[in-house]
C-alpha cells in the first residue's frame, strides 16, 4: 500500500494534477486490494512496480493499473474494481461482454478507451485477446477521470492495451503500427492536443511498458526464467496452493498446459519496436535469448512431463486422485523424517553425457534446480526426471514425451504406456515406491508398538480424568 501510494503521488506530482490525499489513498487500496488477491503469485504488486520503471508518470500509472483485472486468475472481480465495470459490461453464456449501446449512457472516456482497442458495444471479450487489459484500462480511465485531462487517460489507456501480449502483425501492419493508427484515429476523433511527435512519444512509451511485462523471456539466465514461469503455475491451476495435497494428475495438467503454451508461442511475437525504439541490436538480443529460453523450456518440460507420466500410469490402479506427496514424498521442507523416493534410487554408473550445451543446460536445470519462485508448489529440482535422463539420455526422454502425451489424451491406457518404457528405470521406480510405501508402513507399525506397549502398562485413574477399559 505504502510502495503504491507513494508511486502514484509521484506520478500525479508530475503531471502536475491537484488530488486529494484521500483520494490517492483510495485509488492506491483500489489497485492493492485485487493484485494482493488469494491467487496472484506472478501478477503481484512487485510485478506492477517492475513494468511502471520509475522515470515517466504515464508508463507509472499505466503499470499500476494494467493487471488490476485478470479474470482467469482471480476467478472474479474485485467488488470495488466492479463498481467502474459493472455500468459496461454483463454476463451472457458465461462470457462478459460490454452491453449494447442502448444501455450504455453518454460516455467519452468509455467511448475513448473502447476505441483504443478497436471494440464496440455488444463486442463478447475474449480472456485470451483483451479482455483483462480493457477491463483494467476502463478503471484506469475512470478511477482517473476526475484528475486527469483526455490526453493524459488516453495514453494510459494507450499503454495498458499494449499490454495485450503475443500478437503477430497482419498484413504486413506490427502490433505497434496499429496501436499507433487507432490513436491517430482517437485524436482527430476527439480534437485532442496531440502533436505527432506526443503520439510518437506515446507510442515509446507503450512499447516500453509492453516490453517489460514480458522481460523475463529475456532474462540471460535460464533458472531465473524459468522460476518465473512457475509462479505463473499457481494462478492458473489453484490445485497447487495446496501444498502437499495436490495429486499427480494436478500437477501433470500444469506441467502440460505450460508445456503447450512454450512450444506453441513464437519469439518474434513476445517483444515490441516502434520507429527504432528500442534499437535492433537490443531487440535482436531480447528475440536471440527468449528463443534460447524458450528452447531449454520446451525440453526440460518434455522430460519432466515424461517422468509425470510413468508415475502418474503406475499410479492408475490406486485412483485418479492419488497425491504426488504419496508417490514422490513430502517436500523436505514439510517432511519429518525426510524419506523421498529419490533416498532409494541406486548410483548409476554410467550416466548419459549431454550432446549438445542444450542437453547440458537442462540437465543441469533438472539435477541442481531452477532459481526460487514466490511460492513453493515443488522443489527447484527434478529428482525422478534427472534419474531417468541419466540412464536413458534425451532423445528417449522425447520419445516418451510424445508417447506421454498419446497416454494422456487416453489414446494409451497405462500397460501399453509402461511396456514401451525403458525396462531398466520403471523396475527401479516401482522398487523405489515400493520402499518408500514400506518405509511408511514402518513407520506406523512403529506407533502402533507404541500404542501396544501403552495398553499393557497398569491403568490408574489420572486426576480428572475418568479411567476407560480401552483407553
Amino acid at each position: 500500500m505504502s510502495k503504491c501510494l507513494e508511486k502514484l503521488i509521484w506520478a500525479i506530482d508530475r503531471l502536475e494534477a491537484e488530488v486529494e490525499p484521500s483520494e490517492l489513498a483510495r485509488i492506491a487500496e483500489l489497485i492493492v486490494q485485487p493484485m494482493t488477491g488469494p491467487w496472484r503469485f506472478f501478477h503481484t504488486p512487485e510485478h506492477i512496480f517492475e513494468v511502471g520503471g520509475n522515470k515517466d508518470a504515464i508508463e507509472v500509472l499505466a503499470a499500476l493499473f494494467h493487471d488490476i483485472v485478470y479474470v482467469q486468475v482471480d476467478r472474479s472481480i474485485n467488488f470495488n474494481v466492479s463498481y467502474y465495470i459493472t455500468p459496461v459490461t454483463k454476463e451472457v453464456n458465461k462470457q462478459l461482454k460490454i452491453r449494447d449501446q442502448s444501455e450504455l449512457s453518454a460516455d467519452a472516456t468509455l467511448d475513448m478507451v473502447m476505441l483504443v482497442f478497436g471494440f464496440v458495444p455488444g463486442e463478447v471479450l475474449n480472456p485470451f485477446a483483451g479482455q483483462n487489459e480493457f477491463l483494467s484500462a476502463l478503471v484506469a480511465a475512470k478511477a482517473l477521470e476526475p484528475f486527469l485531462n483526455p490526453e493524459q487517460l488516453l495514453q494510459i489507456a494507450g499503454c495498458i492495451e499494449a499490454t495485450i501480449p503475443f500478437r503477430s502483425a497482419e498484413c504486413g501492419v506490427t502490433v505497434s503500427q496499429r496501436l499507433y493508427d487507432r490513436l491517430q484515429a482517437i485524436t482527430n476523433l476527439f480534437n485532442l492536443s496531440f502533436t505527432d511527435e506526443e503520439m510518437r512519444e506515446t507510442m515509446k512509451k507503450a512499447v516500453r511498458i509492453a516490453n517489460r511485462d514480458v522481460i523475463s523471456f529475456a532474462y540471460q539466465s535460464s533458472a531465473h526464467f524459468l522460476a518465473n514461469t512457475w509462479n505463473l503455475l499457481p494462478e492458473t491451476n489453484h490445485n497447487l496452493t495446496c501444498c502437499g495435497f495436490y495429486t499427480v494428475r494436478d500437477y501433470r495438467v500444469a506441467l502440460l498446459k505450460m508445456e503447450g503454451f512454450l512450444s506453441y508461442l513464437k519469439p518474434e511475437v513476445i517483444f515490441r519496436q516502434f520507429e527504432g525504439h528500442p534499437d535492433d541490436r537490443t531487440y535482436q538480443r531480447w528475440e536471440t535469448t527468449a528463443k534460447y529460453n524458450l528452447e531449454i523450456a520446451q525440453l526440460y518440460l518434455g522430460c519432466k512431463l515424461a517422468a509425470i507420466a510413468l508415475l502418474e500410469a503406475l499410479s492408475s490402479g490406486l485412483g485418479l486422485d492419488v497425491s504426488l506427496a504419496m508417490m514422490m514424498g513430502e517436500l523436505p521442507d514439510k517432511a519429518t523424517q525426510g524419506v523421498r523416493l529419490e533416498s532409494f534410487f541406486p548410483e548409476i554408473e554410467k550416466p548419459y553425457e549431454p550432446k549438445i550445451g542444450v542437453e547440458a543446460e537442462v540437465l543441469n536445470l533438472l539435477e541442481n534446480g531452477r532459481a526460487k519462485s514466490n511460492y513453493n508448489t515443488d522443489l527447484e529440482n527434478s529428482p525422478l526426471a534427472t534419474f531417468m535422463v541419466k540412464i536413458v539420455g534425451f532423445d528417449e526422454m522425447r520419445y516418451q514425451c510424445d508417447r506421454a502425451k498419446q497416454f494422456f489424451r487416453e489414446n494409451l491406457d497405462a500397460d501399453d504406456f509402461i511396456s514401451d518404457f525403458n525396462p531398466i528405470v520403471t523396475e527401479i521406480v516401482v522398487d523405489s515406491i515400493l520402499k518408500l510405501f514400506d518405509s511408511r508402513k514402518a513407520t506406523i507399525y512403529r506407533y502402533y508398538n507404541i500404542t501396544s506397549e501403552l495398553k499393557s502398562k497398569p491403568q490408574t485413574n489420572s486426576p480428572g480424568r475418568p479411567f476407560l477399559s480401552n483407553d
